[in-house]
């Protein structure tokens, strides 16, 4: 003969209720939202902190290719500036003087015609603007594309 289970164990209000220790068993619906969950088209309870803090929230914005993203921006040094800053692009190690002037490796830079070259350089750059090839000639240095 089987014994009888007790009236007590299925009452309410008895610690879990039958759902393990103290935890409640509704699954995720018991959770709340987490986050910016449910900051949809009617989101009144987050809608005030959303248009203060993050106006652009809501709509469309168009979007951006990983190529843009993961493509670094070339830095840009004028003649003037790489005249200014010798000392210190040869303390980078960028710079190291030879028999036939000032050799330059400025890799991802680009290199401008503000301002006028004293001395002869050998400049190995990303890129040049074309005007940097005109004032080349003129002072006796040289240029090469890495």
């Amino acid at each position: 003969m089987k014994k009888k289970r007790s009236k007590r164990s299925r009452l309410r209000g008895r610690r879990s209720c039958g759902y393990g220790a103290r935890k409640k068993h509704r699954g995720k619906g018991s959770k709340g939202g987490k986050g910016m969950a449910g900051t949809g088209k009617r989101a009144g309870q987050k809608r005030t902190w959303v248009l203060k803090y993050d106006p652009d929230h809501f709509g469309k914005r168009g979007f951006t290719s990983l190529k843009k993203i993961r493509r670094k921006k070339m830095k840009t040094i004028n003649f003037s500036q790489i005249q200014d800053q010798i000392d210190s692009l040869m303390k980078k190690g960028l710079g190291k003087k030879t028999a036939e002037g000032i050799e330059l490796n400025l890799k991802n830079y680009k290199v401008l015609a503000g301002g006028d070259l004293e001395d002869k350089f050998i400049i190995k750059a990303s890129s040049f603007s074309k005007k940097v090839e005109e004032k080349i000639k003129t002072s006796g240095s040289k240029i090469m594309k890495i």
